[in-house]
């Protein structure tokens, strides 16, 4: 059993167990520990998004580090996949992210970047859990001149919006378009608008006033509906939003329709096929991704293959076995010949330069899919439900199912960022998936 971390790293309430200074400072050390595997100095980036609880567990972060002998470099608010790409960059040991991606303000979280711009194995996380909590570290004290010291990286921002403009093709810009950018006043505030209005875009900025306290509220990928009002009412031709960290995208059409990642990931599959890119011709996602998209692959003449949840799966398949682009429905995308992680930006200007390219509006990229209705119900639990040993409920879910048959599916699963069971229906009647949702929804809060 996992003592601290979940499918996207160490998350919680700050200041409350396990997101606490303690336990930062003892993660920090034991990241520290892990890395020093030659002579010489070694360094790891720290970054974070807007959250006022960042401070605190940044510095306990760099405080163990430090304290291991190990120096520590701060770049501050920058986006998740900046600081993937500073650590490599830099060529850093590890890098840190301090961020509870889409959850509220009061929440915050941990996850680790290896040298290579990857996330942590979870057998590394297990090695990092068992240090802490073995107290293997305690004894190890450097002195003197091997203790480690901490410096601020002024310039990171810049260095990650050159690196996110070069993406774009560089025959084309974004002159004559109109943007409408939702930066969910989270870690993209100081980044994205910057990139679009560089590249030549009209931008109406949403989200970036971030006061330490709202950070995802009623903004941002999570609630696509202020970015979808705005280009309604302004008449842009296309809405992006961004979540807390930066790493997922959502958009909606120059209708103010939103647009969804297995949308987008056909878009962007459709591409990179007629690019020869699309490596094995194989698309990597997950198994919330709709059923209309595995449908689109197998009429573009590629394929689909599924992972658990978590954009960290996903990226661990493609790289076992040679692929080079997989998502999340959620609008995790990874362009693995660009960068090691989602990229909430780069997915956006992947996007727009399909958009320039092809001359085609969002609407029109879009119908290359045609969902499935799809219901999720999200129930919070104040304790954890065995749902395999749950009798009913199994029962119920395979009476379900074989109504649904090949049409359908059912998938239910716990949550690994916060105390929800989320149920998620697919089938061709919105109506039937709904009254399914629902009951076993109200099974599952019942228990």
């Amino acid at each position: 059993m996992r003592k601290l971390f979940g499918t996207d790293g160490i998350r919680g309430v700050a200041n409350i167990y396990p997101m606490t200074t303690e336990i930062a400072m003892q993660v920090g050390r034991a990241i520290a520990f892990v890395v020093k595997n030659k002579k010489g100095r070694h360094r790891i980036v720290i970054g974070k998004d807007t959250r006022a609880s960042g401070y605190m567990i940044e510095n306990a972060l760099a405080a163990g580090i430090c304290s291991m002998g190990v120096d520590v470099l701060l770049v501050g608010p920058l986006p998740t996949p900046g600081i993937a790409f500073i650590t490599t960059s830099m060529r850093a040991d590890a890098g840190v992210v301090i961020s509870a991606s889409h959850n509220p303000f009061q929440d915050n979280g941990i996850k680790i970047f290896s040298h290579d711009g990857f996330k942590l194995p979870d057998s590394v996380e297990a090695d990092i859990e068992d240090l802490i909590f073995s107290q293997k570290m305690a004894a190890l004290r450097p002195v003197a001149e091997e203790v480690g010291r901490a410096t601020r990286i002024d310039d990171a921002k810049g260095r990650y919006t050159v690196f996110l403009k070069h993406i774009f093709p560089k025959k084309r810009t974004l002159e004559d378009m109109h943007i409408v950018l939702d930066c969910a006043h989270g870690a993209t505030y100081g980044v994205a608008p910057n990139v679009f209005e560089e590249l030549g875009a009209k931008v109406t900025a949403l989200g970036v006033s971030p006061d330490g306290k709202n950070i995802n509220h009623n903004c941002g990928a999570l609630y696509p509906q202020l970015m979808a009002e705005k280009v309604k009412e302004t008449g842009a031709d296309i809405g992006i939003a961004l979540d807390g960290d930066g790493d997922r995208l959502i958009v909606c059409d120059e209708f103010g329709k939103v647009v969804d990642g297995d949308h987008l990931m056909a878009i962007c599959a459709k591409d990179l096929m007629k690019k020869r890119k699309l490596r094995k011709k194989t698309l990597v996602t997950t198994v919330m991704s709709n059923m209309g998209l595995e449908l689109a692959m197998k009429e573009m003449g590629g394929k689909m293959i599924r992972t658990q949840v978590g954009d960290r799966y996903v990226v661990e398949a493609m790289r076992k076995n040679g692929y080079s682009f997989g998502g999340e429905q959620s609008g995790h995308l990874v362009f693995l010949d660009h960068i090691t992680t989602g990229d909430g930006n780069l997915a956006a200007l992947q996007l727009l330069g399909i958009m320039r390219k092809r001359g085609k509006t969002v609407s029109q990229l879009a119908k290359v899919m045609t969902s499935y209705p799809q219901v999720l119900n999200n129930v919070r639990t104040s304790s954890k439900i065995d749902l395999e040993n749950f009798t009913d409920f199994q029962k119920a879910v395979k009476k379900m199912e074989k109504k649904l048959g090949k049409k359908g599916r059912i998938l239910v699963r716990a949550s690994g960022t916060e105390p929800v069971i989320r149920v998620m229906v697919e089938g061709e009647s919105k109506k039937t998936i709904q009254t399914m949702a629902d009951e076993l929804g109200e099974m599952i809060a019942k228990a």
